[in-house]
């Protein structure tokens, strides 16, 4: 049984890890620490200097900025400057208009605004920016979260200064948890003290849905919600849940000015923890409760994962997502402890490596294969079939095997994060 002063633990733990988001975290990371480098500043700011980190840079390349129209950082920072408010957080652009835009180009146009790859550093979740005007300067750096602002300055006055601290250091009044401890705080937590976690349904269910009448990147949810994919893949639960997730990253990832609930710093992994959960839940008629302690089981097992992964890597996050969804699908199922275990080593074992190329339109493709090995986790989970430990990575030690994953994840494709991003800087866009 999980102690009350644990259960306030973990509920603080969520409530800081769970959080609306508009577009894509990391360039609204960016403009971010630019608004608060901006605010800091006093005035707006005639040259703008960017310093990212190599995965903050992979996955600010690619995405469209909410209501912009435009794709990448340039946009995002110098809407940081014009409009962002830093008490937004992650919703830092959400007063974002065409007039804010059109100056926004400006500042583009008159090159006052530079993008460097920071030197020096291991942090993989680093932003540093300096925001220069009539003489003066301020710097801000964010490091370790997206909204974890680690040093202010104005002039040679530094206001804030915690870069000493490890970037984990914010993470360490975090509870230890293990896939044990998840499970029993999301079956035995009081009902009223875990139903804030309904949110994650009424946003990302909402984006998807929103999304479905759209045109968004590359509209996989809505080719997937077609009669023509029916006739071919079926209506039924299994197409419900990779459509309504692959829509609602299909809007995200385009740009759309729609919130979405996101986990660990990731919006797709918010939408890939919730949306196959509540398909599924709607889909089979589920009680509230169920529901309830389905997402908080998938939620709470993300950041599990997480906490050892580290918030960035080259590991794509629907893999530590739907993971997550597949511990939910699987109690809602009707699954102990014991199979919640099962899927979990089927995921770990099934999609450990597929590659993060940075945040853009077609991650649609690969949280819809996440969610699948998701929902055939579960099936196999509860059929009391899971991959052995003589099979791979995994071992008879759930926990165990979810550190394999992630050494894999934050270690050993250090490389192939590295080339990941050669590759996409070098190559020539027509």
């Amino acid at each position: 049984m999980i102690s009350k002063s644990e259960r306030e633990q973990i509920i603080a733990l969520i409530n800081r890890e769970v959080v609306p988001a508009i577009g894509c975290t990391e360039p609204i990371a960016v403009a971010l620490c630019v608004a608060k480098a901006t605010e800091t500043l006093g005035r707006k700011p005639e040259k703008i200097q960017v310093l990212l980190s190599t995965n903050i840079l992979k996955n600010a390349m690619g995405v469209g900025i909410p209501g912009t129209g435009m794709i990448g950082l340039p946009i995002a920072i110098a809407l940081g400057a014009i409009i962002g408010k830093s008490e937004y957080q992650l919703e830092v652009l959400k007063d974002s208009n065409p007039e804010a835009v059109e100056e926004g180009k400006k500042l583009i146009d008159a090159q006052a605004i530079d993008i460097a790859l920071k030197y020096g550093i291991e942090e993989k979740l680093y932003i540093e920016v300096i925001c220069e005007a009539e003489g003066e300067k301020a710097t801000a750096i964010i490091s370790g979260g997206h909204t974890r602002f680690v040093y202010i300055a104005k002039g040679k006055e530094v206001l804030l200064d915690e870069q000493a601290s490890h970037s984990s250091a914010a993470e360490a009044e975090d509870i230890e948890l293990t896939l044990r401890k998840v499970y029993d705080f999301a079956m035995t937590s009081p009902i009223d003290e875990i139903r804030f976690i309904l949110e994650t349904r009424n946003l990302n269910k909402s984006a998807a849905e929103r999304s479905f009448k759209g045109n968004y990147g590359h509209q996989l949810g809505r080719t997937l919600n077609s009669r023509s994919t029916s006739l071919m893949m079926g209506d039924n639960t299994f197409t419900h849940i990779l459509s309504y997730t692959s829509a609602a990253c299909d809007a995200r990832m385009a740009g759309a000015m729609i919130p979405v609930m996101s986990n660990s710093g990731s919006g797709n992994q918010g939408i890939t923890a919730t949306l196959p959960v509540v398909v599924y839940a709607e889909d089979h008629h589920k009680s509230e409760e169920e529901l309830i302690r389905a997402l908080t089981l998938s939620h709470l097992t993300v950041i599990y994962i997480k906490q050892s992964l580290g918030r960035l890597s080259a590991l794509c996050g629907c893999v530590v997502a739907a993971t997550g969804s597949s511990c939910g699908i699987t109690y809602l199922m009707g699954g102990s402890y014991e199979q919640v275990t099962f899927a979990v080593k089927n995921m770990i074992a099934n999609i450990t490596g597929m590659i993060c190329d940075g945040a853009k339109p077609s991650c649609a493709l690969k949280l819809a294969s996440g969610v699948s090995t998701a929902v055939l986790s579960a099936v196999l989970a509860m059929e009391n079939k899971c991959v052995t430990s003589v099979e791979g990575i995994i071992d008879d030690d759930v926990d165990r095997s979810i550190r394999n994953l992630t050494l894999i994840g934050s270690k050993g494709m250090n490389e192939t994060d590295k080339l990941v991003l050669d590759i996409m800087t070098s190559k020539r866009c027509n």
